[in-house]
């Protein structure tokens, strides 16, 4: 399969499951109220976080020449871009999809969903992701982990 048709695969197969279907499966059995009122903002960190995902896939595809999948990762340190900007974009584009649903649907298992995950992704990154990034990629990774920050995004101090 070539790498277009994997980084959409990846891209289904996990934040189109995670950021998508599992939500909509908890909203689906919670029977949540109808979205209304101020509720219609939740479309906006909805709709920034699946920008940035869809960005995130791009810049891995092309730069990285892999996929945001375990099983299909980059061959380059992908550093350019919203990777610029912190560290770990596509966890942040999920976590803003949920807060999106979870303003939208006024969503208690939502939200809690969502922080669950929060949870996994920030044990995910410190115990497995940046240990190997570092074996993978050694100095040049942490470079960047001194230049950019894990989780809060921070403008950029050089040219792209």
């Amino acid at each position: 399969m070539s790498l277009p048709w994997r980084a959409i695969a990846a891209f289904v197969t996990l934040p189109v499951v995670m950021g998508g279907l599992l939500p909509a499966a908890l909203l689906f059995a919670t029977g949540p109220p109808a979205p209304g009122g101020w509720a219609w903002l939740g479309l906006v960190p909805a709709a920034l976080g699946l920008a940035l995902l869809l960005e995130c896939v791009r810049l891995f595809a092309v730069r990285g020449r892999g996929t945001l999948a375990p099983w299909a990762p980059p061959q380059q340190l992908v550093v350019v871009g919203v990777y610029r900007w912190v560290r770990n974009p596509m966890y942040v584009a999920l976590a803003l999809v949920l807060a999106g649903w979870t303003i939208l649907f006024r969503s208690t298992a939502v939200a809690v969903y969502g922080m669950l995950l929060v949870i996994a992704f920030h044990l995910r990154v410190v115990l497995y992701e940046e240990p190997t990034l570092r074996r993978t990629f050694g100095e040049s990774f942490e470079r960047y982990l001194q230049e950019v920050p894990r989780w809060l995004p921070r403008p950029p101090r050089g040219p792209d």
